[in-house]
């Protein structure tokens, strides 16, 4: 008789561990909760790069916050699918802190002068602490699907991961090889003109 009560309760165990994701529902809730967090943020973003785009001055930097908001457009399939993978609806939750950041870049466009290169390099730092948010997110995500044995999660986190580095490396490679320079040139300018 006892025996039969052992297996009951971990047969239990298996179907309640094949109904969630790791086993652990609390786990599974607060993974539903960040891919929530994380959709929002990537929809709020597909409305803010084009204002940033439409800020810059640098065409190297439209051409490359275009192709982001490209990749932020996939960011939003590839997590629709995620939700559809884990059999919930794709539907966003507030995000504090995008919604900070974003308005964090509105902000520097604002305390800028049109038509200068200080303001391409405040919205590059802006749109790089944006990357840096989203590479923390994908990454820790990703390694929680990895571990909860979702595989097929796993790859759709990486692969939005990889390019969300990406982002970050050709926004530097912008800043150091152009715009913080003609930045700098710019202030001088300004400081001979001036005297």
């Amino acid at each position: 008789m006892e025996k039969t009560t052992k297996r009951s309760t971990r047969s239990a165990s298996r179907t309640a561990q094949t109904e969630t994701l790791s086993g652990n529902p609390e786990l599974d809730k607060f993974f539903y909760t960040e891919l929530r967090d994380i959709y929002w943020a990537e929809k709020q973003l597909t409305k803010a790069l084009p204002k940033m785009m439409q800020a810059t001055t640098s065409e190297q930097l439209q051409e490359a916050l275009d192709m982001h908001l490209q990749q932020t457009q996939e960011h939003v399939e590839r997590l629709e699918e995620i939700f559809e993978a884990i059999g919930k609806k794709a539907q966003g939750k507030k995000c504090e802190a995008m919604e900070g950041l974003i308005k964090e870049g509105e902000s520097v466009v604002e305390d800028t002068a049109e038509g200068s290169m200080t303001r391409d390099v405040a919205i590059i730092i802006a749109c790089q602490k944006i990357e840096h948010y989203e590479i923390a997110a994908y990454g820790g995500l990703a390694q929680l699907a990895r571990n909860m044995g979702r595989e097929d999660i796993t790859e759709l986190l990486e692969a939005t991961l990889e390019e969300e580095k990406q982002a970050d490396l050709s926004l530097t490679e912008i800043a150091e090889n152009d715009i913080n320079w003609e930045a700098q040139t710019e202030n001088n300018d300004l400081e001979a003109e001036e005297e």
